[in-house]
């Protein structure tokens, strides 16, 4: 199965909640979940029940699945990588996520959204330690830097990236440069570093069963 290419407005109102995929606009009154505060579809209005746990566990993976914007085949693969890792299987999902390259490049304040900043790094706009990076699941390790191509700064897209990142603030594993779109990882995320909306225990929970 391919890339979902539908609405992402619609998968935010599946989950009841804002997941922040669009950018600007998430925080605009075109936002669907605040124009559309219900599920979509032709029941979405309709919905009853409490859901059940295997229901919230469900959910909770979907929204995370949602959020960073990867397949069920890689989300499975994350998780048994965290599973292996010494720490808590949860926590070390969510840093793994953190660290794929197309989050880091959305997390220096260089793309509006995650899905923007994929599909900037698969039109090979970044440099990974100096070298073209074009697969948005890599993972960044502690010193890497990511800048953006030279053979596209120049252009009025990033002209205008630069200039919002001017005024954007990395989380404290990250280090930004705003004049010359760069940046570097200084750390791995810690767990409280994150602030996605995700209960990462339901997910450990459903993959236990």
């Amino acid at each position: 199965m391919g890339r979902y290419t539908g609405s992402v407005c619609r998968l935010c109102r599946r989950e009841g909640e804002k997941l922040y995929l669009k950018g600007e606009r998430c925080y605009s009154e075109k936002c669907g979940v605040e124009r559309k505060p219900y599920g979509p579809g032709q029941h979405g209005k309709s919905r009853r029940g409490k859901p059940t746990e295997y229901g919230l566990q469900l959910r909770e993976k979907q929204k995370a699945r949602r959020i960073y914007g990867v397949l069920e085949r890689q989300f499975r693969n994350y998780f048994a990588k965290a599973e292996r890792q010494a720490g808590v299987t949860g926590a070390n999902l969510l840093i793994l996520l953190e660290r794929r390259l197309d989050n880091v490049v959305y997390r220096l304040g260089f793309a509006g959204s995650r899905k923007e900043a994929r599909q900037l790094v698969n039109h090979g706009h970044f440099l990974l330690n100096g070298k073209k990076a074009t697969i948005p699941s890599m993972l960044v390790r502690v010193g890497d830097t990511i800048e953006v191509n030279p053979a596209s700064k120049e252009s009025p897209k990033f002209k205008e990236i630069q200039a919002q990142a001017a005024y954007k603030t990395p989380p404290e594993w990250l280090e930004m440069n705003a004049d010359n779109l760069s940046g570097r990882v200084l750390a791995y995320p810690r767990r409280e570093d994150i602030d996605v909306p995700i209960d990462e225990h339901l997910i450990v929970e459903l993959y236990s069963r």
